[in-house]
């Protein structure tokens, strides 16, 4: 007999909005879409509130959420929303399946110096990270059982690829604009090559820090770059699709990502990628079999490292073309978001079974 193929998904409100773009909204868009595809049938649950710092209000929202659910049901419950709330969650996994996907752990602890994650990672019949980065940090820090914890990495849509300029000097960086993100370190960047030809556009929101992005506008404002260092805002769909088109090379300065979503999105168009060496970075960067690497990875932060990195895109045609021609042979070897479907779909069925 197969088991019941019967999923609750709980998500944080807004992952459909447009105005919010960001790669955890992706990937549970693209898993409830993937995993119906597979048969399965998903009733997706969002709940309100600031997550992982929700107040009280929303934390009520999700034990009404949970307590709605009948014994035994099987749950997938987002990271953002499960990792802060252990007196939700510990004592609904004693009467539900409950399956955590951890796109980011928040590694924080309690006024009471307790690490409120780790007790509902542990309470959980299974842990779903979204890249083996992730996995290895839950490991060395909250010492889980490795069996319990899975890697689904997020997939990415096969795309058209990008031409590219003879010069390079498009850049394009996307990502909400935020210090975590690493554009003031960009822009430090980029200052110190304003003899060099270059035009950067930044996509992402700019609501999600906006002292930051006021300061920001301010720099910009102050190095002289208003015409050639561009915050365009959030875009999507075809606006999106034609920055890509639009770009020669793929910018990520962040200080720490837990996969990079947006590597792979350049790489299915063939865009090379300078990134910093953070978190999941390089494994989303991946490489071909015979070493060559799509792109340079330069240390968080150092934004002496990251303008030499760039300098030597513009400055090298040579380079250009041999980081081209391996953003086209890692095409081949990216996973499509069905994939990462499958995977969940087997830690799923294990849990239920």
């Amino acid at each position: 007999m197969s088991p019941d193929r019967t999923l609750q998904l709980v998500v944080p409100e807004g992952i459909d909005d447009p105005t919010r773009p960001s790669g955890g909204n992706t990937y549970d868009r693209r898993l409830c879409s993937d995993l119906e595809t597979l048969g399965w049938t998903v009733h997706t649950r969002p709940v309100a509130g600031r997550w992982p710092w929700a107040g009280e209000a929303a934390r009520r929202q999700l034990g009404e959420t949970l307590g709605a659910i009948p014994d035994g049901g099987l749950v997938l419950v987002d990271g953002l929303v499960a990792s802060a709330v252990p007196k939700v969650m510990v004592p609904a996994s004693s009467r539900l399946r409950l399956v955590v996907l951890l796109h980011t752990p928040i590694g924080a602890r309690d006024a009471g110096g307790r690490e409120p994650e780790s007790a509902v990672l542990r309470a959980a019949a299974a842990v779903v990270t979204t890249s083996e980065w992730t996995r290895g940090w839950v490991l060395e820090t909250y010492g889980l059982d490795p069996a319990r914890l899975h890697v689904a990495a997020p997939g990415v849509d096969a795309a058209v690829p990008t031409l590219g300029s003879d010069t390079g000097r498009n850049l394009l960086c996307v990502g909400a604009v935020t210090a975590w993100k690493g554009h003031d370190v960009l822009l430090a960047a980029l200052a110190g090559l304003a003899d060099l030809d270059w035009q950067c556009v930044c996509v992402g929101s700019l609501t999600k820090a906006s002292d930051f992005v006021d300061g920001l506008f301010h720099d910009i404002k102050k190095a002289g770059l208003d015409d050639r260092f561009e915050l365009a805002g959030p875009r999507t769909g075809r606006e999106l699709e034609a920055s890509y088109a639009a770009a020669d090379l793929l910018v990520l300065p962040s200080h720490g990502e837990t996969y990079g979503m947006v590597v792979t999105e350049a790489l299915a168009r063939g865009l090379p990628v300078v990134a910093t060496r953070a978190g999941g970075v390089p494994e989303a960067l991946g490489g071909l079999p015979d070493g060559r690497v799509p792109g340079l990875l330069v240390p968080p932060g150092d934004a002496d490292a990251l303008g030499a990195a760039l300098a030597r895109w513009l400055g090298e045609p040579s380079l250009r073309a041999e980081l081209r021609r391996a953003a086209d042979g890692r095409r081949e070897s990216l996973r499509g978001w069905p994939e990462t479907a499958r995977r969940v779909a087997e830690v799923l069925v294990g849990v239920a079974a």
